[in-house]
């Protein structure tokens, strides 16, 4: 059976701050996500097994744990799209993109890179903000369940270049 395709508004605010240095930007958050208020919150989402590999820590397992493992490395983290036109959690359905204004973000930190979790965040940056800030993005392997080709291995791996601009 398809889903029905809801029109739906992003409920978790960025997590940054002036000690930002690297921005991640994924697209919509799933809804696992929304409902628990906080980015990767569904348990097959790799996000949160990522990124303390990188540092060799922990995965944080709280929504403060996890506020606080970005803020410490330097990372700041939201979506791309304020709202929008999905099916579930599928980046797939996505369409009647309302963006989010990452400006806020820019302009509170010095962020040296930003990175997309993504195809979908790095197609819709490229296409409507990159115009408006000028800032380049790297596009990284999704961390979705829906990027199952990829194992945890080779996510971290790819996902190492996080680390240039923290260190």
């Amino acid at each position: 059976m398809k889903k029905s395709k809801l029109q739906c508004e992003h409920n978790i605010e960025p997590v940054y701050n002036a000690g930002s240095r690297v921005l991640i930007l994924g697209s919509f958050p799933s809804v696992k996500s929304r409902e628990a208020e906080f980015f990767y919150s569904h348990p097959k989402n790799r996000f949160w097994k990522v990124l303390p590999a990188l540092f060799e820590e922990e995965e944080p397992v709280t929504t403060e744990d996890k506020k606080t493992f970005l803020l410490s490395h330097g990372i700041a983290l939201w979506d791309v799209i304020a709202s929008c036109e999905i099916a579930g959690s599928s980046d797939s359905s996505i369409q009647n993109v309302e963006l989010n204004d990452i400006s806020r973000i820019l302009k509170a930190a010095d962020i040296k890179a930003i990175y997309a979790n993504g195809t979908k965040a790095a197609t819709l940056y490229e296409k409507y903000i990159r115009p408006v800030t000028g800032r380049e993005i790297m596009k990284l392997p999704s961390t979705s369940p829906a990027n199952a080709s990829w194992s945890l291995e080779r996510l971290i791996q790819e996902w190492k270049c996080v680390r240039l601009h923290l260190d």
